[in-house]
């Protein structure tokens, strides 16, 4: 799992908590953590306090241990999203403490069907849905599999591949 990919997996977690995406200072502690930056060096990056740098770990890291079951900090962020990651791409859904929220699951991004399906919702859905075939492709998988996988049709994978 790269840097990218973990702050792709971290948003999606963050966004099954809380509702909200990950802003600016907290991709940035994110990124810097995973890059094993001191968080003096991360608030330099961010021109902000060391203090308000460790702050928003902080709230982090608890945000992560509550949504995991598990204790995260700074020291372990990284092993916890891989692991974390593998079971919701395993399971197809993000891992909520000991909960599992499911709804209609691309890739191992929850979406819930209750959701308003507006115009902006129904482009991020397809987004996602093209970076979930794009990741199985890389992976070697066929186009049934992955139509299996994310409980698609061929039809829809091979328009994804038409448009890009």
């Amino acid at each position: 799992m790269n840097v990218k990919e973990a702050l792709a997996f971290a948003d999606e977690v963050v966004f099954a908590k809380t509702g909200k995406h990950l802003d600016d200072m907290q991709v940035g502690v994110i990124e810097g953590v995973l890059k094993r930056q001191k968080y003096g060096d991360i608030a330099r990056s961010l021109n902000c306090t060391e203090g308000y740098a460790k702050d928003v770990g902080y709230e982090l890291w608890e945000l992560f241990s509550d949504a995991f079951g598990e204790e995260v900090n700074k020291l372990n962020l990284r092993s916890a999203l891989i692991r974390k990651s593998r079971i919701s791409n395993v399971t197809g859904s993000v891992i909520s403490g000991n909960h599992v929220a499911r709804g209609h699951v691309i890739g191992s991004l929850n979406v819930c069907t209750s959701q308003e399906e507006s115009p902006e919702f129904l482009r991020g859905k397809q987004r996602a849905k093209i970076e979930a075939i794009d990741r199985l492709q890389a992976v070697g998988l066929s186009d049934e599999q992955i139509a299996q996988c994310l409980d698609i049709t061929l039809e829809e994978i091979r328009q994804v591949d038409l448009t890009e």
